[in-house]
């Protein structure tokens, strides 16, 4: 197992997640995950699919669209492309696609969400659901989302985001070592996906069970101005 030395940014071991290693941990979960995950993640997925629905423009791209759990909840108007990196997740989803008959879904695809296919400014809306703390660089990720959404487009993110103390905070450090078997990173923070400081952060909500997730809202920003903010 890689494990990742101390930063001063991150004061615990923690094991270094790369492609390969999260193929092979959802190769494990695909055939039990919405089982597993489907319950607890529930209420923020359909939180996430009720902001979209009520955001204008209608391309959307979902990223980590896993086994498709979210796609029945968009409005019959949007075109939703789903990307994931696991294939077998993907089969799950299309599988879903043609037995629920869902017209509005108009693309799946196996992509690396950190170099995606896609033009500039292809979408109008990207959301990722529980997908922001699987990847190997979150702050990709997140650069990757504004770059194929237009400018004054929304990106939107559930996610568990790491405690910043009490009894969690010691249990997620525990896990962290754990990551590559796991397939995501327990202590991930929010300050592993953007700076609020800079970006244009129009809401972060928590979100059912028990605040466990939070909804982040973001209006993306023309490559330029981020650029200068930085």
């Amino acid at each position: 197992m890689n494990i990742r030395t101390n930063t001063p940014d991150r004061d615990h071991p923690r094991a270094v997640l790369d492609a390969d290693s999260v193929r092979d941990a959802y190769r494990r979960w695909a055939g039990v995950y919405d089982a597993v995950f489907g319950g607890v993640s529930a209420f923020g997925r359909r939180r996430a699919v009720a902001e979209v629905n009520r955001l204008p423009g209608t391309r959307v791209l979902e990223v980590g669209v896993g086994t498709g759990l979210a796609l029945p909840r968009y409005r019959g108007d949007k075109r939703v492309v789903g990307i994931d990196l696991s294939r077998e997740m993907l089969e799950k989803a299309a599988e879903r696609v043609r037995e629920e008959r869902l017209g509005h879904v108009v693309g799946l695809a196996e992509m690396d969400a950190e170099k995606m296919a896609f033009a500039d400014g292809a979408f109008d809306i990207a959301v990722a659901m529980f997908t922001a703390s699987v990847v190997p660089n979150a702050r990709t990720l997140y650069a990757e989302m504004s770059r194929v959404v237009r400018p004054g487009g929304h990106l939107l993110f559930v996610n568990h985001f790491a405690a910043e103390d009490g009894p969690r905070w010691w249990v997620e450090r525990a896990m962290a070592p754990l990551s590559r078997l796991l397939g995501w990173h327990p202590d991930f923070a929010m300050r592993d996906l953007l700076d609020p400081a800079v970006e244009q952060v129009e809401a972060i909500e928590p979100c059912q069970p028990a605040g466990l997730f939070t909804l982040v809202r973001v209006r993306n920003q023309p490559l330029g101005a981020l650029a200068a903010a930085a």
